[in-house]
């Protein structure tokens, strides 16, 4: 039985260990280093050989000398190689690929919900809120009942972790949104907005609760007591306990978008602008955690920083601000943080306007004190520099769009035409015309210097300029820059520039408008007879030019005539000679003519002046009383002859005459004297004031008697303006010193002539020691007349001897009168007074004393005799005395005359004036101006007719001083020499310093005009009065030398706010008759019709005043109900004629600066009409047919211009801007929108880019400008605002990329979308707050591919994103065409109530036999299908710790980590090579790498060696991303391959780097290599082989590593 039992024993068979791997997974060729014994193995077979020699196995390939380099070398040779080898690859990687298995199919199920008791669900919540009970026992289901408050209520008071809290209510918001899943309009992030409605508000609910005490009400008698819950001990922690845990829940719904962002950020920047200062601190500080998501988008950064703005503010007002000062530092640091982060949201004119001030403060603080934080990680001066030009930058945007620094337009020419006119308006006769520079040096041949030259003459020639010295003035000014021209040329050896100012002046008579007309000609005559007298123009040359252009119409038989017809015929010649005569009178008259018009003229004008004067062709004189009418009369032809023939008889003919009758007459002192009045008066018509100035110095020289010293002074005295301009003043005050001299030779001085000598010198001309001799000479004078005495006379308040002069007809009795008063009372100051107080008491007496009014004027005169004898006693005349009466004392006494003592006194006032003892500039001070401010105030009928007679008298008075012309009649002036002295004494008045105290009283007479208790006989005398002295020259001449005197003048009654509107309206059209030479009706000035009449050069000074006075009496009529409509008819054809014409950017400019200073009301005016005619040129069908879209706005840009200057004066003084009206609102946003549309379409297709741009520059101004108004937003302007948003932002695209790209657009249209969106009105009927409203809503993928990444950033910020979840940055859904390529990418939305976390462990397949290589787990919330996972096989290490970096890095070289390592990490470890005894040796191992053979095999223990063998297991497996191995994991294959055998020992496992028998993913291989690791080569044969004489020892790995599969 026992031998049985043995013989049926099975045969023993030796079978490898289980863990031994096989050779190959299919073929059967046993196991790795497994080789059991066999029967009949060749180890068993004993052969002289193997006995002797040993057993020697041959090997199957002699590796030492074997080569297949003759059997691949052929094949590699061939083409189709590459191919082959390719197919081969392909083949190897399709059938790994179908050996892998699939990943499994999603499971995941969301834990249900299930209805629990009260108790059960505390109990659920008591384990939810220990940590010791996992997730996974309550992840099965989860108790449903308590939302929203209740339900974070309940988490709170149980205190559950945050993680596990989290976990509950994403499976609770899964839960409430399972069902929504299906539907087609399902939103993932719809319940986290819900959710974050919930969370702000259970916020909200707990800030509730912070309440402020209210402060209580005076008067009532209210016992008050607060309670909050901050101020008890209990209630605090119990809140603060609740709020942190909030927040904690906060920080991760915000993370991981359980909360909407954007909800919750909007509801922050809410409560920013609305809690109170209790609140706020927990709100900034909730703000400075979420700031940065804030800082992603400028809808929610503007409103923010703007609260943040307000809030700081509100501050520093609060009583408690010292307790507030951490927390307005946390604001400031807040503010500081945005306007570093994202300036764009800076870029609002109106918070700008706001908080401009707060802004340079804070950021001015921080640059000066350093940063607000203790520490900071960034550069503080970088900090301060960054924050410095973001303000310089911010601050120029706004001010920009705000129109505040408008750059000022390049002075223009009629600009500069005005300074001009006012510099040659101001030339007066104490003008020093030689030293005034009126052309610039070196610009001869610039336009400047036509410009120039083109307005001197102009000036001096247009009938709306006044004064006969223009002419003088202008050849004076042109003869100085020839002289200095001249001295130019000759140091530089240049042409003189006589030449060119020929053909200036030639041009300008062939081109002037002004000279051609009829009424300018004889100015033009008197114009070019002193530049030939100058020898700046050569009428020979004229007219030779004139004949070789072929210049038709010249002669006065050829039609139609020549301009230069009446130039030729008008101007004078100075020198002639024969030959220039019969050239001018060959080209008027012909060759055949033999006698012309001038010389038939002039024999009649010499027959007309000899019946004048007789006297000088041996006739009988003529009596002066003869002369009553001037000249006009006896001498018509003359007067209306041309200059030509006016100054050929006069200096040709009558000056030899006059001067040899002069010498002839000897001592007849009143013969000469009425010869000299009448030939200055023909010269002063004629404009002969050189022939004057002659004729003057030449009876001067002659002169020895005060008659005719008189008549010069006079004469030198009237026209002081022409000698000045002239540059004949130095002349005469020499002229004047030689005659001083010449007299006090002869001890026969003159006291008219010292005073007349001294107002001409002005201390330029005398030298010195001249000078103080004649101020010494006057002293003398001045006490020969009123010596030093040693008891000063008392002269008696009655002179009773004055009034016995009535009654005296003796011829000396008024001289011998005066003698005997000075001699008796010349040493008292105020005889002078005493004497003109006795005379005005005996002219009372006067009408008693004599019945007869013509004896009363005869004895009037002999009182104005005598007091003018009384003058020359007197060292400073009466003037002074009867000036300080009349102001004083007379007063009473004037009021007190009748009627016919006015009559005396008038004579006698006048008289005095005409002998120069009163000056007419004292009597309007003393008694016409006074007179008129007595008139303006009446107060009753009553008063009114007390003060007839005097007003009465007071206007006659004033009429004949000021107005009447002619000679004769019962008042002086009698005669011509009379008249003579009348207007030298009238001129005063008219010149500066008099003539402002004139312009001064002019309203004060208007007053008086409408006075309504004056007689109306008095008030039509006023009226005529003033009208009457608006239209003399002289007057006129005055008004345009200092318009400031008229603007201030009227401005004391029409800027007062209590001057009525009937009163406004008349002294604004008595401005208009000031300014419009008084022959204009304020009607006739109102109509406007041509915009160049208004803006002309020559009345455009005068015309500013008048218009700001109208605006200013416009405002007042418009606030009346009574005169609005017919202020506003006026505005509208004012505002028609501004818009509606063609003007020109100057004359813009020019119309704006005369409305400055125009109120709100004036200016809406200007502003909606301008702003509708910009919106009809702008919606033009006619031009937006066209193709280029700007030539035809172009004048939108000069009305634009015009409007802001005409609002300018309002913004700078921060009053309230006017308000739009909604029809120009509509009109012109619909016409905007239309434009940019169009001009966006233009600039897609790359037509007229250019024009474009500048086009959308002015459309963007516009719209800047027409946002700075109230109103704006009517419901079709917000309608329209959505568009236009559109257009601005497509725009900002096409000039921001491409070749469209400009970088001076996309900042201006980028800006000029923040300033619409800022702008839009939030809508009232809103309940939610939504700052991205009206924020353009595109995708990022939209903007051009080439936009710079700087544009993009801020095209970023304005879209309605926050920052993204870092779950789903950066991914996206890949779509695939059939080639397996990318087609689309779309970003992937976050999902935060569908991805729960995983709450078990991921269990690890066991895979003994290695038969199923990947066993994966879809079992996640997120499926593992999205990302498109594909298993490989492959085993993947564990993640353990492993203290020794030998170990790790042995491991990771032949191993592949889970999660995969940087790039820079596996370099870094990779390069790193330990040194030779980095590691302990055996002293066998030592010797061995001495003799360079290296270690011989060690042979571990069993257990070591099933450790190698599992971690060899594991490493069989090649790691995704190829990498390069160090030397250290070389030290396997350093040992000799001598005595290899095919088939390796147990022993001897295979190194842990062998790939053998591996298969290759071709997924795992593209998924390595787009993680961004760049690929490594591997080491190839070479390098091994080099590898061997190195001493390396070998790592030995000492633990094990644990695989799993994949």
């Amino acid at each position: 039985m026992a031998g049985a039992g043995e013989d049926n024993l099975p045969i023993y068979e030796t079978r490898p260990p289980p863990w031994l791997p096989k050779t190959h997974h299919s073929a059967d060729l046993g196991f790795i280093g497994f080789y059991p014994p066999h029967p009949d193995q060749e180890e068993d077979i004993l052969s002289e050989t193997n006995v002797k020699n040993g057993l020697i196995v041959g090997l199957a390939v002699p590796a030492e000398n074997f080569s297949a380099n003759e059997n691949i070398t052929p094949r590699i040779q061939l083409d189709e190689v590459i191919t082959d080898l390719e197919e081969v690859m392909n083949q190897i990687f399709l059938r790994r690929r179908e050996d892998v298995p699939p990943v499994p199919t999603w499971t995941f199920r969301l834990p249900s919900r299930v209805t629990l008791n009260e108790a059960k669900r505390q109990a659920w919540f008591n384990d939810l809120a220990n940590p010791e009970v996992p997730l996974g026992k309550l992840g099965k289901s989860v108790p449903h009942g308590a939302k929203g408050y209740d339900l974070l209520e309940l988490l709170c008071l149980n205190n559950v972790a945050i993680p596990r809290a989290v976990w509950f209510l994403r499976v609770f918001g899964g839960n409430e949104t399972a069902g929504l899943r299906n539907k087609p309009a399902y939103n993932p992030t719809q319940y986290s907005v819900e959710w974050a409605n919930v969370v702000s508000g259970y916020l909200k609910k707990q800030l509730v609760d912070i309440a402020l005490p209210i402060a209580p009400r005076p008067g009532l008698n209210i016992k008050q007591t607060f309670k909050g819950v901050l101020s008890e001990e209990v209630s605090r922690k119990r809140w603060i306990s609740r709020f942190t845990y909030s927040l904690k829940l906060l920080r991760s719904f915000y993370a991981e978008g359980l909360v909407d962002n954007r909800t919750f950020l909007s509801w922050l920047v809410q409560q920013m602008g609305l809690s109170n200062l209790a609140q706020l601190g927990f709100i900034a500080h909730l703000s400075d955690e979420y700031l940065d998501g804030m800082l992603a988008t400028r809808a929610l950064t503007r409103p923010f920083v703007e609260a943040c703005a307000n809030r700081i503010l509100e501050i520093r007002t609060t009583p408690s601000k010292e307790q507030l000062s951490n927390l307005e530092r946390l604001l400031t640091n807040l503010l500081l943080r945005a306007f570093l982060a994202l300036p764009s949201a800076f870029i609002s004119p109106r918070s700008w306007t706001q908080h401009s001030a707060l802004l340079k403060g804070v950021v001015t603080d921080y640059t000066r004190n350093g940063p607000l934080a203790p520490h900071t990680a960034v550069n503080p001066q970088a900090l301060r520099q960054a924050l410095l030009m973001n303000l310089e930058d911010i601050k120029e945007r706004n001010e920009a769009m705000l129109f505040l620094n408008v750059p000022p337009r390049t002075l223009g020419s009629r600009t500069s035409v005005l300074g001009d006119i006012q510099l040659l308006n101001s030339l007066s006769g104490t003008s020093d015309i030689g030293s005034i520079v009126y052309f610039d040096q070196g610009f001869e041949e610039s336009p400047t210097f036509t410009r120039k030259l083109d307005v001197l003459l102009t000036w001096s020639v247009t009938t709306l300029q006044y004064g006969d010295h223009r002419t003088y003035a202008a050849s004076s000014l042109l003869r100085c820059w020839r002289d200095r021209a001249e001295e130019r040329a000759i140091r530089r050896d240049k042409a003189s520039p006589e030449e060119f100012i020929q053909d200036k002046l030639f041009d300008w008579l062939d081109s002037c408008e002004v000279a051609a007309k009829p009424e300018s000609l004889q100015t033009v005559a008197s114009l070019f007879s002193q530049l030939v007298r100058h020898s700046l123009f050569s009428y020979e040359q004229y007219i030779q030019r004139l004949i070789a252009r072929g210049e038709p119409g010249l002669s006065f038989s050829e039609e139609p005539p020549s301009r230069h017809r009446n130039f030729l015929r008008w101007i004078p010649l100075q020198k002639s000679s024969v030959a220039l005569i019969n050239h001018r009178k060959v080209t008027l008259y012909g060759v055949r003519a033999r006698e012309t018009p001038e010389d038939v003229n002039e024999r009649e004008i010499r027959k007309e002046i000899r019946s004048l004067l007789p006297e000088l062709f041996g006739g009988e004189p003529l009596p002066l009383e003869s002369f009553t009418d001037g000249l006009e009369g006896s001498c018509s032809l003359m007067y209306s002859a041309p200059l030509y023939e006016q100054l050929r008889v006069v200096r040709g003919w009558l000056m030899p005459i006059l001067k040899k009758a002069i010498v002839s007459h000897g001592e007849d002192d009143e013969s000469i004297d009425k010869i000299y009045c009448v030939a200055t008066a023909l010269m002063a018509h004629c404009r002969a004031y050189v022939s004057m100035l002659d004729w003057t110095l030449f009876i001067l020289e002659h002169a020895n008697s005060a008659k005719l010293f008189t008549a010069v002074i006079e004469t030198i005295k009237q026209h002081t303006e022409v000698w000045a301009c002239m540059d004949a003043t130095k002349i005469i005050t020499f002229s004047l010193h030689n005659k001083h001299m010449a007299l006090k030779a002869q001890g026969n001085q003159n006291s008219s002539i010292l005073d007349i000598l001294i107002e001409m010198d002005q201390a330029r001309y005398l030298e010195q020691e001249a000078r103080e001799t004649v101020l010494m000479d006057r002293s003398a004078y001045t006490n020969a007349l009123r010596p030093a005495a040693v008891q000063t006379d008392h002269v008696p308040a009655a002179l009773p001897e004055i009034l016995l002069l009535a009654t005296n007809p003796s011829p000396d009795a008024p001289s011998m009168l005066a003698n005997s008063l000075w001699y008796r009372y010349r040493s008292a100051p105020d005889w002078g007074w005493k004497v003109w107080d006795n005379t005005l008491a005996s002219l009372r007496q006067i009408p008693s004393m004599i019945s007869d009014t013509q004896g009363r004027r005869v004895c009037a005169l002999r009182y104005a005799v005598f007091l003018s004898h009384v003058d020359h006693h007197l060292p400073n005349g009466i003037d002074g005395h009867i000036c300080n009466w009349l102001l004083g004392a007379g007063k009473s006494e004037m009021a007190a005359l009748n009627a016919e003592a006015w009559d005396v006194t008038i004579v006698v006032l006048l008289q005095l004036t005409i002998s120069g003892a009163l000056s007419a500039t004292s009597l309007l001070e003393g008694l016409i101006y006074p007179s008129w401010h007595m008139a303006s105030t009446v107060a009753s009928a009553q008063e009114g007719t007390s003060v007839e007679t005097h007003l009465n008298a007071v206007s006659d008075l004033c009429c004949r001083l000021l107005l009447k012309k002619e000679c004769g009649g019962d008042f002086p002036p009698f005669n011509l020499l009379e008249a003579r002295g009348l207007r030298t004494r009238r001129r005063d008045v008219f010149r500066p310093p008099h003539f402002t105290r004139m312009v001064d009283n002019i309203p004060t007479l208007v007053l008086a005009e409408v006075s309504t208790f004056l007689p109306l006989a008095v008030k039509e005398k006023f009226h005529a009065l003033r009208k009457a002295l608006c239209q003399v020259n002289v007057f006129r001449q005055g008004i345009y030398r200092d318009l400031d005197v008229v603007h201030r003048a009227f401005g004391k009654f029409l800027d007062n706010q209590s001057t009525s509107e009937t009163l406004q309206e008349l002294l604004l059209n008595a401005l208009r008759i000031m300014l419009n030479d008084g022959s204009n009706t304020p009607e006739d000035v109102a109509k406007w019709h041509q915009l160049s009449t208004l803006l002309s050069p020559w009345k455009l000074a005068a015309t500013s005043i008048e218009m700001r006075f109208s605006m200013k009496q416009l405002d007042t009529a418009l606030a009346g109900v009574a005169t609005r409509e017919r202020a506003n008819a006026y505005l509208d054809k004012v505002t028609k004629t501004a818009f509606y014409q063609l003007m020109s950017p100057e004359e813009g400019d020019l119309l704006a600066e005369m409305l400055r200073g125009a109120s709100i009301a004036i200016a809406s005016k200007f502003v909606n009409a301008g702003l509708q005619r910009i919106a009809e040129i702008i919606t033009d069908i006619s031009i937006l047919e066209t193709d280029n879209q700007v030539v035809p706005i172009a004048p939108a840009s000069d009305l634009l211009r015009l409007l802001t200057n005409i609002v300018k004066p309002l913004r700078d003084e921060g009053a309230a801007m006017p308000s739009l009206h909604d029809r120009v609102q509509n009109e012109l946003f619909a016409g905007l929108c239309l434009r940019l549309t169009a001009i966006a379409e233009s600039v897609a297709v790359g037509i007229h880019v250019e024009d474009a741009a500048r086009t959308t520059v002015l459309l963007a101004r516009i719209i800047h400008f027409a946002l700075g108004f109230q109103g704006v937003w009517t419901d079709e302007v917000i309608t329209l605002s959505g568009k236009l948003c559109t257009v601005l932002v497509r725009l900002a695209m096409l000039f921001g990329s491409g070749i469209t790209g400009d970088p001076l657009m996309f900042p201006l249209l980028l800006d000029t979308l923040y300033y619409v969106l800022d702008e839009i009105p939030t809508d009232p009927k809103t309940l939610s707050y939504d700052p991205f409203r009206h924020y353009p809503d595109f995708e990022l993928q939209a903007l051009p591919p080439d936009l710079p990444t700087e544009y993009r950033k801020q095209m970023r910020t304005l879209l309605p994103y926050t920052d993204p979840i870092a779950a789903v940055a950066n991914l996206a859904y890949a779509s695939h065409d059939a080639s397996g390529s990318v087609t689309s990418l779309v970003a992937m939305q976050n999902r935060p109530w569908e991805w729960t976390e995983n709450l078990g462990d991921i269990a690890v397949v066991e895979d003994k036999d290695g038969s199923d290589r990947s066993k994966v787990k879809n079992t996640a919330s997120l499926s593992l299908d999205i990302f498109g996972a594909q298993t490989t096989g492959e085993s993947m290490l564990q993640q353990e710790e492993i203290v020794d970096p030998r170990v790790v890095n042995t491991i990771r070289t032949f191993e592949d980590h889970l999660f995969g390592e940087s790039v820079f990490h596996r370099d870094w470890r990779d390069s790193r090579i330990p040194p030779d005894d980095y590691l302990p040796r055996s002293p066998t191992e030592r010797a061995e790498q001495e003799d360079q053979v290296g270690p011989l095999p060690t042979f571990p223990a069993p257990a070591q060696a099933s450790s190698r063998h599992a971690s060899s297991r594991g490493s069989r497996r090649p790691s995704p991303a190829s990498s390069v191995r160090s030397r250290s994991s070389l030290h396997a294959f350093n040992a000799p391959s001598v005595g290899s055998s095919l088939r390796p020992s147990p022993m001897h496992p295979l190194p842990s780097g062998s790939t053998a028998g591996d298969p290759i993913d071709v997924d795992s291989i593209a998924a390595g290599s787009s993680t961004g690791r760049p690929p490594k080569r591997a080491m190839d044969i070479d390098d091994l082989g080099n590898s061997h004489g190195t001493k390396r020892s070998k790592v030995k790995t000492t633990s094990t590593s644990k695989t799993k599969k994949r």
